[in-house]
């Protein structure tokens, strides 16, 4: 069998990681060749990392971020009441292992989103399926799915991510239908999955936005049970950038 029957053979497989790796070691003058054990493990390392990275490349797509934000545009500091720290304990989200809620809350422009969106872009490199949802998307969704009777199928969906985003909580009324939906997911994802929450609104007023007393003490112990809050502060950061 010749190297290009291989490589072939290995596309066929879908081994397509390997393959690459194949061709550019063939590429290479004999005498520079790997060992066989040295050769079959970076063939296995290479097919590993293209899956990464394709895995990776899907989760970005299908989670629908707000922002293209990176944990490193985020900016610390003590009058935006987020340290370094804080950061830090972010970017490795081991909170969505331990099944933890982020709370965002702050004035508009703070930079409540944009976070969210560099948490969700970091989680999805570090191999968690997110999605996002704008409150107000997330309730035109809900409501769509109740009349074309595909509801259990939408909120069947969302439970599968790792991480769900829901931002701009408390700029839109919520209805029933979208109160029920949301005590659904979160009491699916309770000590499973992970929820971030942004909102305008700090925390302590989200029970009387939710304006319904049963529901929302069903909704608010589940969001905050097992919650980390980050209160940002500042002016807006759109009116800093306008000014620069």
């Amino acid at each position: 069998m010749n190297t290009q029957e291989t490589i072939l053979q290995l596309e066929g497989l879908k081994l397509k990681g390997m393959a690459e790796c194949y061709k550019a070691i063939q590429s290479m003058p004999v005498n520079q060749w790997p060992t066989l054990d040295t050769f079959v493990a970076r063939l296995a390392e290479a097919e590993q990392q293209y899956r990464n990275r394709k895995r990776t490349e899907m989760y970005l797509k299908t989670s629908k971020l707000r922002y293209n934000a990176v944990m490193e545009d985020v900016i610390c500091s003590e009058d935006r009441n987020l340290s370094k720290e804080m950061l830090l304990q972010l970017m490795d989200c081991t909170f969505i292992d331990r099944a933890e809620n982020l709370l965002i809350d702050g004035k508009t422009g703070c930079g409540k989103s944009f976070l969210a969106c560099a948490i969700g872009r970091q989680a999805c490199f570090m191999g968690h399926r997110v999605e996002y949802f704008s409150m107000n998307k997330f309730i035109e969704r809900i409501a769509l799915a109740k009349l074309d009777g595909s509801l259990l199928k939408v909120i069947n969906h969302i439970e599968r991510n790792d991480l769900v985003i829901f931002d701009d909580f408390g700029l839109q009324p919520l209805d029933n239908n979208s109160r029920l939906a949301l005590l659904q997911i979160l009491e699916d994802c309770y000590q499973r999955k992970s929820v971030i929450v942004t909102s305008q609104l700090p925390v302590s007023k989200w029970y009387d936005y939710i304006n319904e007393p049963t529901l929302a003490d069903a909704i608010m112990d589940r969001l905050t049970a097992n919650a980390v809050r980050v209160e940002l502060k500042g002016d807006s950061m759109r009116r800093k950038n306008q000014k620069k």
